[in-house]
Order: C-alpha cells, then sequence, then structure tokens
C-alpha cells in the first residue's frame, strides 16, 4: 500500500472522528416547548384513548374522573431501593422514587423521582384493570378511577405484599395482590371471580401513561429515549417522534414472550405480562392531550358462573442497573431483558466490553481505575498486531533521511518519488500498510468505549482521584482559575470558556497525543506534515467536553502505544530520542533564522 492509499485510510478514520464529534458538540436541536400540546388538566387521569380498553373495542374513551389521584388513599411502599405509595384510585403505581440515586452531586440534592401522580407536572404512571366484554359495560370492570379497598393498612415492602380488592356489585369481584423485591421488580396478580348468574367476558391489561416529554430528554443520536418493546425475540426502539397517535398505530401480537415499556438515559419503566397465553401491545399517542402510552392486553376470558381467572404482570420501575437486568433475564427468564440497555451497533463490543469494565471495578472499587485497566487488557490483546506495526514504523522511521533524500532529488515529480519510495519500501521489506490495521482497529473500540461511558448508569456520578467526581462528566477543572488555584470558579461545563479554557484531563490528552506522535514516521508530503503536527491540539479542545472516563482512557491507551512503541522500536535497534529530536528541531529552527548584528 503506497503513501497516498494510507493517507486515504487515515483521512477516512479521521473523517469519521470529525463527525462523531461534530454531532457531541453540535447535537440535532431539542423540540420548541412552544409546539408541545399542553399536557392535560388534573381532572383528566387518563387519555381518552386506550386507557379504558373494551374487549371488542380497544380505543374506548375513559370514563370520566373520580377524585384526582393526590386525593385518593395511598398505600406506602418502602424498599431498600424504592420509595413512594399506590393510589386506591384504579390502584395505580404512580409516586415512585429512587433511594441510591440523587438528581446531582450537590449536597443535600434530592432523590431520583421517576413516577408521579396526575397533578403534578410531569404525571408519569402505572395502571392495570380489565377490559369489558361480552355484554359488560366500563362501569362493571375495574379501569382507571375505580377506588379500591385495601385488605390491610399495611406498607408494600418485600416481605409484605398488598392486596386491593373491589366487587362490582353485580356478581363479578376482583383482587389485586402486589408484591415487590428488593429492586425494581413489582408483581401484580390480578384475579376475578364470577358469582353470578350470566358468563362474563373480559381481559385483563397492564398500562403506562406518560404526560408530556422528559424533563431531561437528552434527544441525542448515540442514545435511544422513548418506547421499547420485544416481541418474540425481535426488539423495537420507537422514539417520542415516531409515536402513532390513537387509531392509526397496529397492535402486535405476542406469541410466546415479550415486554414493553419506557426507557429513558439512566431510568426505565417496563411492563412483562407472565403466563404461558399471548398477549397484544400497543404504542400510541394522545396528540391532544400529549400522551404518550405502552398497553399489554392479555387474552380474553369467558367465565361461566361460579369460575375464576387470574393474570400475572410484572412491572420494572427503577433504574438501568447492568447486574439487576441481567438477573432478572437470566433468572427470572425476562426474554432479552439485556437489551433494555442501548448498547448500538457494535454490541458485540459494548456488551463484553461492559462486562469486563464491570468485573474490575467490582474488584478494585474504582471505576477510573477500572478504565485504566480495561485499556490494559484491550491493548494487551492486540498487542500481536500492534507489534507488526510497531516494527513496521521502526523501520520506516529508519528510512526517513532517505525518504527526504528522494522527495528533494525529486523535486516537483511526485510520481518519481512516490515511485523511488515504494522501490526503496521493496528493498528494505517494508510494509507502510501494516501501521492502519491498529488505527482501524481503534475506531469500533474507542466508539464501543464512548457508548459504554455514555448510556451505562455504572458511570453516572462515578467518582475516580481529586477532582474528578463523576466520570460521565466533563472535567471540571480549568485553566480559567489556573486549576482551583485562583479564588473564582471555572466557567460551566459545556459553555464556550470551558471549551477555551481546557481542563487538566484534555492537557493530558494532547501531550500523550503529541508524544505518541513523536515516534511515528513524519509524512513527506508538508501539507500532511503540518496537519499531523496540530492534530494532537485540535484534539486536545474537541474532547475536552466528552465525558472525562473517555478522556481517562484515550491518554491510558496512548502512554500505553507510547510505552509499548518505545520498547518495540529499540528491540529492533532503532533508539528514539522523543525529546532529543525536540531540541534538535529547536536548533534547526534557530540555525535557520537570519542572526542580528550584535553591534546594533
Amino acid at each position: 500500500m503506497d503513501d497516498q492509499n494510507k493517507n486515504l485510510i487515515l483521512a477516512t478514520a479521521l473523517s469519521f472522528f470529525v463527525i462523531l464529534i461534530w454531532f457531541v458538540l453540535f447535537p440535532p436541536p431539542e423540540p420548541d416547548p412552544a409546539a408541545i400540546t399542553e399536557a392535560a388538566p388534573v381532572t383528566e387521569t387518563l387519555p381518552a384513548t386506550a386507557i379504558a380498553p373494551t374487549a371488542a373495542d380497544p380505543e374506548a374513551p375513559a370514563p370520566e374522573a373520580a377524585p384526582t389521584a393526590p386525593d385518593a388513599p395511598r398505600i406506602a411502599i418502602d424498599t431498600p431501593t424504592l420509595k413512594g405509595s399506590i393510589s386506591l384510585l384504579g390502584g395505580r403505581i404512580d409516586d415512585l422514587s429512587l433511594r441510591k440515586y440523587r438528581d446531582t452531586l450537590e449536597p443535600g440534592a434530592e432523590i431520583v423521582n421517576l413516577l408521579s401522580p396526575i397533578g403534578t407536572d410531569a404525571p408519569y404512571y402505572a395502571l392495570f384493570g380489565w377490559a369489558p366484554g361480552g355484554g359488560l359495560t366500563p362501569e362493571q370492570v375495574p379501569g382507571a378511577n375505580t377506588i379500591w379497598t385495601a385488605e390491610s393498612d399495611a406498607t408494600l415492602t418485600p416481605d409484605n405484599p398488598i392486596a386491593l380488592t373491589w366487587d362490582n356489585g353485580t356478581g363479578l369481584s376482583f383482587r389485586r395482590e402486589i408484591s415487590i423485591d428488593e429492586n425494581y421488580m413489582f408483581s401484580v396478580t390480578q384475579s376475578v371471580t364470577n358469582s353470578g348468574t350470566e358468563p362474563a367476558t373480559l381481559a385483563p391489561y397492564g398500562i403506562l401513561a406518560r404526560h408530556g416529554l422528559p424533563d431531561d430528554l437528552m434527544n441525542f443520536f448515540i442514545l435511544h429515549e422513548g418506547g421499547i418493546k420485544m416481541v418474540d425475540g425481535e426488539l423495537t426502539e420507537t422514539d417520542y417522534d415516531d409515536f402513532l397517535p390513537a387509531g392509526q398505530h397496529e397492535d402486535v401480537l405476542v406469541a410466546t414472550e415479550g415486554w414493553t415499556g419506557f426507557t429513558d438515559h439512566y431510568w426505565m419503566t417496563t411492563l412483562i405480562p407472565r403466563g404461558e397465553t399471548s398477549f397484544d401491545i400497543s404504542t400510541l399517542q394522545d396528540p391532544r392531550r400529549d400522551i404518550y402510552q405502552t398497553t399489554v392486553k392479555q387474552t380474553t376470558q369467558t367465565l361461566a358462573p361460579g369460575e375464576s381467572a387470574a393474570a400475572q404482570t410484572q412491572l420494572f420501575a427503577g433504574a438501568k442497573e447492568w447486574e439487576a437486568i441481567r438477573n432478572y433475564q437470566n433468572d427470572g427468564g425476562i426474554d432479552r431483558f439485556l437489551d433494555s440497555i442501548d448498547w448500538g451497533w457494535f454490541f458485540f463490543l459494548t456488551k463484553p466490553i461492559f462486562a469486563v469494565l464491570h468485573y474490575l471495578n467490582a474488584f478494585i472499587g474504582n471505576m477510573g481505575w477500572a478504565i485504566i485497566g480495561l485499556t490494559l487488557l484491550i491493548k494487551a490483546v492486540l498487542l500481536p498486531l500492534a507489534y507488526k506495526s510497531y516494527v513496521s514504523m521502526a523501520r520506516m522511521k529508519e528510512l526517513q533521511p532517505q525518504m527526504e533524500k528522494i522527495k528533494e532529488s525529486a523535486g516537483d515529480d511526485k510520481q518519481a518519488m512516490q515511485k523511488q519510495i515504494m522501490e526503496l519500501y521493496k528493498k528494505e521489506k517494508v510494509n507502510p500498510a501494516s501501521g492502519c490495521l491498529p488505527i482501524l482497529l481503534q475506531i469500533p473500540i474507542f466508539f464501543s468505549l464512548y457508548k459504554v461511558i455514555f448510556v451505562t448508569l455504572e458511570l453516572r456520578h462515578a467518582p475516580w482521584i481529586g477532582w474528578i467526581d463523576d466520570l460521565s462528566a466533563p472535567d471540571p477543572s480549568s485553566l480559567f482559575n489556573f486549576y482551583g488555584l485562583l479564588p473564582w470558579d471555572a466557567p460551566e461545563a459545556g459553555s464556550i470558556l470551558a471549551l477555551i479554557f481546557i481542563g487538566i484531563l484534555p492537557l493530558g490528552l494532547g501531550i500523550s497525543m503529541w508524544l505518541q506522535q513523536k515516534l511515528n514516521p513524519t509524512p513527506t508530503d508538508p501539507t500532511q506534515k503540518m496537519i499531523f503536527a496540530w492534530m494532537p491540539w485540535v484534539f486536545m479542545f474537541m474532547l475536552g467536553t466528552f465525558a472525562s472516563g473517555l478522556v481517562v482512557y484515550w491518554i491510558a491507551n496512548n502512554m500505553i502505544t507510547f510505552g509499548q512503541q518505545y520498547l518495540i522500536m529499540r528491540s529492533q535497534g532503532y533508539k528514539p530520542d522523543v525529546f532529543g529530536n525536540i531540541r534538535e528541531s529547536f536548533k534547526r529552527k534557530t540555525a535557520s533564522e537570519p542572526q542580528k548584528d550584535p553591534k546594533k
């Protein structure tokens, strides 16, 4: 491969990075808040679409509201990971916060709120019920506005399930048992007994409803936020912009296994019907009220007098913790539940990379050092390929003086210069293309690690050393206050000043790239030489806004690469003198400048 092809590959790789960085620095614009339809009024507890479905007509409107959710009696929820309450209006789970996570790192910050009832700024809740059929009316089955009776006033805990009852007065009695584990999984068992004289036809359902868009919606191309469903092994992700209005959506039949819900950056709610029967999934939007919802409706059942029926649905409502979700998948039998985490195109890399990172963090006890340990492992795996590359670079570095002579003798005749250089490569048995492979391999690895650091919860608010208290955020230090020595705050992360007055980690990145570059062959073309000379400092500013964890990885990668390359080049008889070359370059520059007359 000649220098032109090599440069083409390098240009392609750099173009990839430039596109990635452009989208990071200039993400797609967020939707105009003025264009979003106003959320439903407080008195409207549910959208008028599919919230109280019937067996014959899934789009039947919900009945008028009973007392609003905040005013209805409540049952407390208290677990090691969750706190909140269940409203007896509809038996809805609509008040839930995550004990282990806080909104910010500021002292006294509130714990993260996940679900909120009607009457708050952003209602978001789960409810369950029975869809009427076969002559039943919506008033004869429990729905959104049913006032349930609690069998006791006990708190819902992992050791204490609670039960709700309701009788329709015409022969159907309903019971709902709710239990919860020590993490984030509710189990809701709905049962009905027909003590009347006529058959009753009805279908159990569960609904997740969200009023308006999330306040913390990132709208970033690298992360999916919105609807998510698994249908018989096939994952489907639906952006909020792609939710179809009620009446235009399609019901999806799940034959064996599946689940549906909403996924945010770090949190998720998911409905998982359990049992041997099939069920339908509906994902839709009520545009007038700006409410998004996903629904599961299980098989319609006809109960003869004296018969009973029951259906179970699990509700995951919590943080997307890898280990917890993996246990629900492996031990709880939830099909491909780990795919609820957005692993991206390179899932075959991101999944194992995160698994190794997770175990390293568990062993070391610090995510920053775990990232450095992961870098060492990646470099060890790639060493056989890197060895050939570094040997080739050492040989090319030795040939640099001869290449300079060829360039001088060829003058402006580029074709003759390329021919002589290729003959030199052939004579010395040097393959310049062998240096490209490690660069190309680094692209998917870098992107996969960026994806892991960006989307996985384990790096959120994870400290490293000193001033780095959140590896998922940019380096908070800044030259603006001389890295904390001056008595004023650094510019806000993401601002123009923060980009200009770079932090310590971006500065270390630039220096590490510059050191590594000193071991590589210098391009013969002046333009390429100038571009490569400026590249470390351009990347230093560009990547200054990236997550600290990613910058830590890149610095570690550069320094390990520098050490490997230096030792391999010495083993091949070439003794690089990085700082000696710098001094020599400075001497040549000084000698070429016109000398001042000391008499003047």
